[in-house]
């Protein structure tokens, strides 16, 4: 079985545009699906009529990541110059995302007679911000115009409320026909001979105060432009290739591969910077997902890029960089901001760009600040680039003075948060609605809230700095200082958030410091960070894996048994696959090599049964059985940067990798479930170091390791004896 998210629709997305559509091609006005181009709507409405009546669809679906092809034919049509039989006509649109929106029309004839008749091209416009498609409430702030200048054959679409303009150009383009444009529709006349065929190109051109007049190819679908092809290939060649013995789980990492690559985005730092070149590999970050999240998260960028390490450092690189443009020197309460903290989103829309929301950025998450730290140290670990990290190490340095200063309010050594914004988010961990963090009778917990996991992320940052303060900048006293803080920490975690009755830690303490009794994935988070007891990390483990955590397709974000639990919730009962790729390397990390293969396997399961093997974002925590599926969560991005990355960490996981490129080492792990017989590595890099790396799990559990180098130098430790590679894998 296989199951879609959005059955009855198809996304195309590249960099920040996003085309939402029915499987017909049709944008149902009134809905949000439509054309997004940095946060704002173009068309909001898109229907084609052939002879005056709806074609009727043979087959739409995508072609790539940014196109897709839509087959037609035509119902029994009657026209002034005589009846055409159904089916005697082929309409096909190929529409490819990328620069604007080229779409190409072909209309062939079929008949043993000449037919004449109207192709109807009808597009509407509304210019609606995303926060307002989100709320499923469009506002019309401003003004709009079309004009239409029949010599060129433009149509233009402007709206302007003050400062804020965009519009929409449509332009036919290697027309057959003259276009006409009349009530709100743009009319073709076809007169089609026996056998004879039609054309005509229709571009979507977005007019942004920061762009230059875009340009798409005619007959892109597959390809797009030279330079996205160019930018993909690029991207993809210098990332390792993963290669899995199980033919299924081999498609589901080429996939998550794949839609990573396709979430690649240029940043643009602030409001009217200009985004990276296509081709700058290492300036492109990771927008969050698709259709909604298309821009510079915080926390969710830097998750990712911490989870696709093994395919390349860049992601991290161009995330930190990116984030450091951003990170905050002021205080604005409006904005959640305060002096060297990491935003949490960035908007250009109407919404942000009139100050009617704080999104310029909003700085509302408490973790991602912590998180900068730790991806710093790891990129570094990963690349072994000491300038990079030499010139990100002022904002390090600001991130961890937030975490002091700001990240603890209260000054009792714990990090809480609570939001001073009008328009802020009340919840301020990863798991950031309203309702995810409810006390044990299901009730809003008080602000501020000292989530479980924000402390653990404040242990591991501290402990890697303090390595990086002595290894790169000789500077002892400051690691020991940090070191120092973050035991003290620590310590304060097993004193203040264990909970002995259920064997796992507290979700978090409310504003009052008590407890919040609610069981929850949060502390997987802690074992990731490396922040807990070892004497207690396997209580965790099994208490995560009980019948009321594990779903069977993963762990919960709560347990069942909780009075609020809701399978079909955001964030109180749905599964999540980053937060299970998460607990699983936290179980590694702690030496608990089955409940990781648990997990894992509870993942890959889920995605052999979404469409095209993609996981989603999240979906529904209801229980596995016999004959039973995962249940899609509607609203769920797909692609999603985290839920792809979630796939590399899990193969990350089982390798049980941990890298040192400073020292030129690697060490590995590896614990394979017994369905995979072998995983292979290749053009992995590592510092300046390229290997090829094989795994395979012999019959009676014990791995076998083949490593084979091309480039630098890397020496590779393993618990699994290593063999030379195949003289023929070495060529």
């Amino acid at each position: 079985m296989e199951f879609g998210i959005t059955p009855d629709g198809l996304t195309l997305h590249i960099d920040d545009e996003v085309l939402v559509c029915d499987r017909e091609a049709t944008i149902p006005a009134g809905t949000d699906r439509g054309y997004i181009v940095k946060d704002t709507r173009l068309v909001s409405g898109y229907r084609v009529l052939l002879g005056g009546f709806a074609p009727v669809l043979l087959k739409g679906a995508t072609a790539a990541a940014f196109s897709a092809r839509f087959e037609f034919t035509n119902p029994t049509l009657v026209t002034a110059r005589g009846p055409i039989e159904a089916s005697a006509l082929h309409l096909r649109i190929d529409r490819t995302v990328g620069g604007g929106v080229h779409e190409d029309y072909e209309v062939t004839n079929y008949s043993r007679t000449s037919v004449e008749l109207d192709l109807e091209v009808h597009i509407e416009c509304d210019f609606a911000d995303l926060f307002d498609l989100r709320e499923h409430v469009v506002r019309r702030r401003g003004i709009m115009q079309s004009t239409w200048d029949e010599v060129e054959g433009l149509l233009v679409t402007t709206y302007r409320n003050e400062s804020f303009v965009r519009a929409l150009e449509l332009a036919v383009e290697k027309c057959d026909s003259r276009p006409e444009f009349a009530n709100g529709s743009l009319i073709f006349r076809l007169q089609l001979g026996s056998g004879a065929s039609w054309h005509t190109c229709l571009k979507w051109l977005p007019r942004l105060p920061d762009r230059r007049r875009p340009t798409s190819l005619c007959h892109a679908l597959v390809d797009g432009t030279e330079a996205q092809l160019a930018a993909h290939r690029d991207w993809v060649s210098h990332v390792t290739r993963i290669r899995a013995s199980d033919a299924v789980l081999d498609i589901m990492i080429g996939r998550a591969v794949d839609d990573l690559s396709s979430l690649r985005m240029a940043p643009a730092h602030q409001p009217g910077a200009n985004p990276a070149p296509v081709d700058d590999r290492d300036g492109w970050v990771p927008a969050a997902g698709v259709p909604w999240f298309v821009t510079l998260f915080g926390r969710d960028s830097l998750i990712v890029s911490l989870q696709t390490l093994m395919l390349s450092p860049r992601f991290a690189t161009a995330t930190l960089r990116a984030l450091a443009d951003l990170q905050a020197t002021d205080t604005d309460d409006e904005r959640d901001m305060q002096p060297g903290k990491i935003e949490h989103e960035i908007r250009h829309g109407e919404l942000a760009q009139l100050h009617l929301i704080p999104h310029t950025p909003y700085y509302g998450t408490h973790d991602a600040t912590t998180l900068y730290v730790t991806t710093a140290v790891e990129a570094w670990r990963w690349s072994g680039d000491l300038a990079v990290l030499e010139s990100l190490r002022p904002n390090v340095e600001r991130a961890l003075e937030w975490i002091d200063a700001y990240g603890d309010s209260d000054g009792d050594g714990l990090q809480e948060y609570a939001t001073r914004s009008s328009h802020g988010y009340y919840n301020q961990g990863w798991k950031d609605a309203e309702d995810a963090v409810l006390d044990a009778k299901g009730m809003l917990s008080p602000l501020p809230i000292a989530l479980c996991e924000h402390q653990g992320y404040v242990v591991a940052a501290k402990r890697a700095w303090a390595g990086v303060l002595e290894r790169a900048f000789d500077d002892d006293s400051g690691a020991r200082r940090l070191r120092a803080e973050a035991d003290r920490l620590a310590e304060m975690i097993e004193e203040r958030f264990w909970w002995e009755a259920e064997g796992t830690y507290y979700l978090g303490l409310d504003g009052d410091k008590r407890p919040i009794e609610t069981v929850s994935s949060n502390p997987g988070h802690l074992l990731w960070s490396g922040a807990i007891d070892p004497g207690r990390a396997q209580r965790v483990a099994r208490r995560m894996l009980e019948r009321d955590m594990f779903s069977g397709w993963g762990i919960r974000t709560v347990a069942s048994s909780h009075t609020a639990f809701n399978p079909f919730s955001y964030h109180f009962g749905s599964v999540w696959p980053h937060d299970n790729a998460i607990a699983a390397a936290g179980f590694r990390h702690y030496g608990l090599d089955d409940e990781a293969l648990r997990v894992a396997e509870g993942i890959f399961d889920a995605a052999k049964l979404f469409a095209d093997y993609r996981l989603p974002e999240l979906f529904a925590g209801l229980s596995r059985d016999e004959g039973g599926f995962p249940v899609p969560y509607l609203g769920a991005n797909v692609p999603q940067a985290w839920a792809s990355g979630a796939v590399v960490h899990l193969v990350t996981t089982l390798l049980g990798m941990r890298v040192d490129a400073p020292e030129a080492r690697m060490s590995l792990d590896p614990s394979l479930p017994r369905w995979l017989g072998s995983l292979r590595l290749e053009n992995l890099r590592i510092g300046d170091a390229t290997i090829e790396l094989g795994v395979t799990r012999a019959a009676d559990g014990h791995h076998e390791l083949e490593v084979g180098q091309s480039a630098g130098r890397l020496e590779v430790s393993s618990r699994t004896p290593a063999r030379p590679a195949r003289a023929r894998d070495e060529a």
